[in-house]
């Protein structure tokens, strides 16, 4: 297994009870291991009881990178959850701890 830090970066934010987190490839062939392996559906999974709502996912192979949308992924919103480092930023660099297979 590899993880994904060694394939991408990560930019992410929030704003209320939602996170953005934009996993942005290293090169063309780092970008199809990440379009193949780190989809809404493992997102969601990733972060377990963290997201509540629906995980999206958009492609931007331009820019080889994939963006996620994470609803009610803050308990609430920042300044509602007694979550420690509930911040988008935070999940931002969690995510690239994930696993993805290796080809």
């Amino acid at each position: 297994m590899t993880l994904l830090v060694e394939l991408a970066v990560a930019r992410s934010g929030d704003k209320g009870d939602i996170v953005n987190i934009a996993v942005i490839a290293h090169d063309d062939a780092a970008y199809q291991r990440v379009v193949a392996a780190v989809t809404a559906a493992r997102v969601k999974t990733y972060f377990r009881d963290w997201v509540r709502g629906p995980v999206e996912r958009y492609e931007l192979p331009n820019l080889g990178a994939v963006n996620f949308v994470l609803h009610g992924a803050l308990g609430g919103g920042v300044a509602r959850t007694l979550r420690i480092d509930s911040l988008g930023k935070a999940m931002g660099l969690a995510v690239l701890r994930m696993e993805v297979p290796q080809e």
